[in-house]
């Protein structure tokens, strides 16, 4: 990839705009009846942990790695939840709804890059829910998620180089 393209972490805003985006976002998930009752018990410092973790993932800063543990304590937030389908639906609705409210770009690239993300990784905390136990965290690298395909050539949106 060339060196000048941003990555999705930049060009979402940085870390402002995700913690903006993630103290957005679960202002409404604690309003919300499908999805609010998981989040119940959630710590003051749930969203800038989870901003700080898309942000690792879009490419900023290793500050979940580094200071909460990494993928493994994700993944280890989601065992023995149990979501469900509806609720799965429910968060990403929210946080589409999240990034629209903070004006998060809308570009078609960046948003498919994000949605493709949130699509991906709600199924994958949806699935390590259900598996309890046998669910073997240490084994799963920190995610990485760019512009299209892994590898693939890179379009800029249309007025951006």
């Amino acid at each position: 990839m060339r060196e000048d393209i941003p990555t999705l972490y930049e060009w979402a805003g940085g870390s402002e705009a995700l913690n903006r985006l993630t103290r957005t976002f679960y202002d409404k998930v604690a309003a919300d009846p499908i999805v609010g009752p998981v989040f119940e018990h959630m710590s003051p410092d749930h969203p800038a942990h989870v901003a700080a973790f898309i942000g690792e993932v879009f490419g900023g800063p290793k500050t979940y790695s580094e200071k909460h543990g990494g993928h493994r304590e994700m993944v280890m937030h989601h065992l023995g939840k149990h979501l469900t389908e509806e609720q799965r639906r429910r968060w990403i609705n929210l946080l589409a709804d999240a990034a629209d409210e903070i004006g998060l770009p809308d570009d078609p690239e960046f948003r498919s890059a994000f949605m493709g993300y949130v699509e991906w990784g709600s199924r994958l905390a949806k699935m390590n829910s259900n598996l309890g136990e046998t669910c073997d965290p240490e084994t799963e690298p920190m995610p990485a998620w760019g512009w299209g395909v892994p590898g693939g050539p890179y379009k800029p949106p249309a007025g951006k180089s």
